[in-house]
């Protein structure tokens, strides 16, 4: 009968879209009712998935919608619809649980020649697929509240920081521990975005703003910050660091490029590119200050920022890390990074 629907080009139904995964698979059961919804053919994984609801007896000579209504869980107007769907009446897929199974049900009603003679109704079992997503959000909402936590604790250190800040009379200490307040507070910020997503990936343009604007607030002169190009998407292990390290990397531009009352940008500019495998995110800090000191070595220097900056972008994210002078005026950041391609 399916057969004959499918040469007349009467199934798939007309609206209806092809989806593979609904396919039939070998491990489904096949149940075949009459036009009355009455089983004359269970296979033996049908049986199964009925037994596995609570099912004792056998399927054949019985009414499909009526049995199945019976094991569902829910009681009320729902299982006339219910039962009507089971017994094939409607193109419909449906699931129910029952008895820690859940089953997949997909009526088919069988129209060769334009009424309905019966139905075929395909069963899977989708118990364990059910329980691994489950799993799957309950592991997310577990990581995305762990990172809000951390990002709450981290706050907290920062407060703790500022609050130490204020009662240190030496100029050097307070703002050893200012510098220190603005790195945890970078890293709290990956962490307030990651406890916003549902993996652990950020869109990170996003990030490299607001790290732009808390480090333009220690300026001490009328210096702006801009953004160029795209970040995009990275995963947490190189979103944090690199978040660190473009704060370290800003702070030193403010501070040492710029005087009290000094006008001037700080410009970050990012482009990712490259093959799939060999995928590269190059990203360039570029101020018009007052430049580079001679004979300065940024990979020698004994700058606290620069050593972190060294040590993040070489040992933690495998890549290279330069400081020039400026063609016109100013100092040069270039950072190259290796990325994962963009999906």
């Amino acid at each position: 009968d399916l057969a004959q629907m499918i040469a007349a080009g009467a199934f798939p139904f007309e609206n209806q879209q092809v989806d593979m995964d609904a396919s039939p698979r070998v491990g489904d059961g096949l149940i075949r009712v009459d036009g009355d919804g009455i089983v004359q053919y269970a296979s033996p994984n049908a049986l199964s998935a009925y037994h596995r609801m609570g099912l004792a007896a056998d399927l054949v000579g019985h009414h499909l919608g009526r049995t199945t209504a019976e094991l569902a869980p829910s009681r009320g107007p729902v299982d006339e619809a219910l039962a009507k769907v089971a017994s094939g009446w409607a193109p419909r897929e449906f699931e129910i649980e029952a008895h820690d199974g859940v089953i997949q049900f997909r009526a088919i009603p069988l129209k060769p020649k334009g009424t309905r003679i019966g139905s075929l109704v395909l069963l899977r079992d989708v118990t364990e697929l059910r329980r691994r997503e489950r799993e799957l959000i309950t592991k997310d909402a577990t990581i995305r509240e762990i990172h809000h936590r951390v990002k709450n604790n981290l706050q907290t250190v920062a407060a703790l920081l500022r609050l130490q800040a204020r009662r240190i009379e030496s100029d050097r200490g307070r703002e050893a521990l200012e510098e220190a307040v603005r790195r945890v507070g970078s890293i709290a910020i990956v962490h307030e975005t990651l406890s916003q997503n549902l993996d652990e990936r950020v869109e990170f343009d996003e990030i490299a703003d607001r790290v732009l604007a808390m480090v333009a607030e220690i300026s001490p002169g009328k210096v702006t910050g801009r953004r160029t190009g795209r970040f995009g998407i990275l995963d947490a292990e190189v979103a944090t660091p690199l978040s660190m390290v473009l704060t370290e990397v800003l702070q030193n531009a403010l501070e040492h490029g710029f005087r009290d009352g000094d006008t001037g940008t700080v410009e970050v500019s990012a482009v990712r590119g490259g093959t799939t495998k060999e995928a590269r995110l190059l990203v360039t800090v570029q101020d018009d200050g007052v430049g580079l000191p001679e004979d300065f070595d940024p990979h020698r220097s004994g700058n606290l920022g620069l050593q972190i900056v060294r040590t993040l972008v070489e040992g933690e994210l495998g890549g290279a890390f330069d400081m020039v002078q400026a063609a016109e005026r100013g100092c040069r950041v270039i950072l190259d990074i290796p990325v994962p391609a963009e999906k």
